[in-house]
């Protein structure tokens, strides 16, 4: 059975076209099987509905909104916190 392709042309930037060749030569196929793969997984990832990170700061944020937490008081006292640990384990 014959297979359809259609010839595309698309940009890449350099990390990204290092990654695909890198991909082709690990898993032994062509660029062109790394990207269909990559397609098939990312289109499988949305249609399962696998958005765990997503889910996870929308609970967040509304967990911060229920919980009336003023956001700028809390980013200050943990400011406040880093500073002092960071200053505690650059002593010698």
């Amino acid at each position: 059975m014959a297979v359809t392709t259609i010839k595309s042309t698309y940009s890449l930037d350099v990390e990204s076209v290092r990654t695909l060749e890198e991909l082709a030569r690990r898993w032994d196929v062509s660029k062109s099987e790394v990207l269909r793969r990559a397609i098939r997984g990312a289109a499988a990832a949305v249609s399962s509905g696998d958005n765990a990170t997503l889910d996870a700061l929308d609970r967040l944020q509304t967990s911060v909104r229920e919980r009336k937490v003023d956001i700028e008081r809390w980013e200050h006292e943990h400011a406040a916190e880093r500073d002092a640990a960071a200053w505690r384990w650059s002593r010698p």
